[in-house]
């Protein structure tokens, strides 16, 4: 009696429509994904004659202030101007060629903007940019 050699069978993994399979999946992702947008406090930006863009958002941090009074920083409430300090000087640490990026309500007292001001010299946060709307 004899035996017939059994055919080998393949353990390959068919690879010719995967170039088609993450592409869809590319496309798909491209499509369906939403970008976070920053919000932090609704604010009125003062009006400029002349500004200038950012070069670079990697760096920066945000700090909002409302006519209300109310501070965010990178979206989140800060309760009391002097913690101010303690949060900038934490992310320097982080990032040492940290900006920060003030956003203010043209209808902000003045008194909490040099009160954020001197918050940011104690904590040599001193890359400081205003932001504005460009307008007459």
């Amino acid at each position: 009696m004899e035996f017939k050699k059994k055919s080998k069978v393949s353990t390959e993994i068919p690879t010719a429509s995967m170039p088609d399979i993450v592409f869809m999946l590319l496309l798909f992702f491209m499509v369906s994904t939403v970008f976070r947008q920053s919000t932090g406090i609704p604010v009125d930006l003062p009006v400029a004659r002349m500004i200038k863009k950012l070069d670079a958002k990697k760096n920066v941090t945000n700090i909002w202030a409302d006519a209300q009074g109310n501070i965010s920083i990178d979206d989140k409430i800060i309760e009391k101007v002097t913690d101010i300090r303690n949060i900038i000087y934490q992310k320097r640490i982080e990032t040492p060629k940290l900006v920060v990026s003030f956003k203010f309500d043209r209808f902000t007292n003045m008194g909490l903007v040099s009160d954020i001001q001197q918050e940011l010299r104690k904590a040599d946060a001193l890359k400081v940019n205003y932001c504005a709307k460009f307008g007459d």
